[in-house]
């Protein structure tokens, strides 16, 4: 790949800004997964070891565009810079109103933090505001787009800050997760598995078409299986399913390998004090919805990733987070863990699945990303990356 890499510039004096993905899940304050934290650890301590004046940027959550985070403090970042204090052992200022001050990257100390308030309450971050994006290129010397698991949104502070700030370069983080996933995907043995499972159906879909073409056998869970049950004829209930995409479902079961499930876990409502019951999918009532695959389906499932050389990983197969719906993701993340071949994985609660059922040690490489992680994979161009390409092609 073409782009520069921050580890071969010299970073000493620069005002640096780091663009990081450090949106985790916080609940009453308290952070309750800092992988994406620890993970953007190399890059900042690289920068802050060089005697660069460091500033990071996130977003987290959805917030509303334009409204102040004061008015929604829930997005706010303060728990993500009490969290980086702890883990950097420096100063680490949480900065609110930084757009109109151009000496806010001068204001950097060499050796603390700056941390730039949630990117996503200004207006213009999603449309990719060309002046948004020049008032962040103004604030350094060098940009360093680390943030895998948005690499694939042309946002202001992904992609139009590269065009603009005088140096562009890929962090560490951002760099291993391209080179690990090139190295992966370029030969991989066979056969081949992806297991994709999660709530967002319709992004992942229509994604699915084209991993279909890479991979051997598919395996889908959670809302996306309903969809394909759906498809093949089953009655859902109320479970969360995406009606207008049956038919594109039906074509790709006609063109790909793909297990339906055989047995399901179902509920009256949607609650982490929902009965759970186990039924055949023959069985589904109009009043069902389905949250999670069943015992039967987990151990087929099971026995089919045991056979496979590689294995892709991005969503979990029903409603983990509420115990007597986690059993599928449960025995599916074992099975993976278990596997003599390589597995990736990748998405926000593919990684929060992974570290409740304790397996982290034995995936072979665990991606911070998940849309930008199953769009690689797909085969399609990560405008932040393609952006870092474009400037690496520049004089340095």
């Amino acid at each position: 790949m073409t782009f520069k890499r921050m580890d071969t510039l010299s970073l000493t004096g620069k005002r640096v800004l780091i663009r990081e993905d450090l949106n985790v899940a916080v609940k009453d304050g308290e952070i309750l997964n800092d992988t994406r934290i620890r993970a953007s650890l190399p890059t900042i301590q690289k920068a802050l070891n060089e005697g660069a004046k460091v500033i990071l940027m996130s977003h987290m959550g959805r917030p509303t565009e334009g409204l102040s985070i004061i008015e929604q403090q829930q997005f706010s970042l303060a728990p993500v810079a009490a969290r980086l204090a702890e883990l950097l052992g420096c100063g680490v200022k949480l900065v609110n109103d930084y757009l109109d001050d151009d000496s806010v990257g001068d204001s950097a100390l060499t050796g603390d933090v700056l941390l730039l308030e949630n990117v996503r309450v200004n207006a213009g971050e999603k449309s990719n505001d060309e002046k948004l994006s020049r008032q962040y290129a103004a604030m350094c010397d060098i940009f360093v787009m680390d943030a895998f698991g948005t690499a694939h949104r042309a946002q202001a502070s992904t992609h139009g800050v590269a065009k603009y700030a005088p140096v562009a370069c890929a962090g560490i983080l951002l760099a291993n997760e391209l080179d690990a996933l090139e190295r992966s995907l370029k030969n991989p043995e066979k056969p081949m598995l992806a297991v994709v499972g999660g709530a967002k159906v319709s992004s992942k879909l229509e994604g699915l078409k084209n991993l279909s073409d890479k991979v051997d056998q598919l395996i889908v869970g959670g809302g996306i299986a309903n969809t394909f049950l759906k498809a093949s004829g089953f009655n859902v209930g109320k479970s969360l399913y995406e009606a207008d995409l049956v038919d594109t479902a039906a074509q790709l079961m006609s063109q790909t390998n793909i297990p339906m499930p055989s047995d399901v876990v179902v509920a009256k409502e949607f609650s982490e004090h929902a009965e759970a019951t186990v039924k055949l999918v023959t069985e589904v009532e109009d009043d069902d919805m389905i949250l999670d695959i069943g015992p039967k389906t987990a151990e087929e499932y099971s026995k089919l990733i045991a056979s496979m050389k590689t294995i892709i990983w991005n969503g979990p197969l029903g409603v983990f987070e509420f115990e007597q719906f986690s059993g599928g993701t449960k025995q599916v993340a074992k099975a993976i863990a278990k596997n003599s071949g390589y597995s990736i994985a990748g998405g926000g609660e593919t990684i929060a699945a992974i570290d409740k059922f304790e397996v982290t040690d034995d995936i072979s490489y665990i991606s911070t990303g998940g849309g930008a992680f199953l769009e690689y994979v797909q085969g399609e161009v990560l405008p932040a990356v393609a952006v870092l390409e474009e400037r690496g092609e520049e004089r340095a």
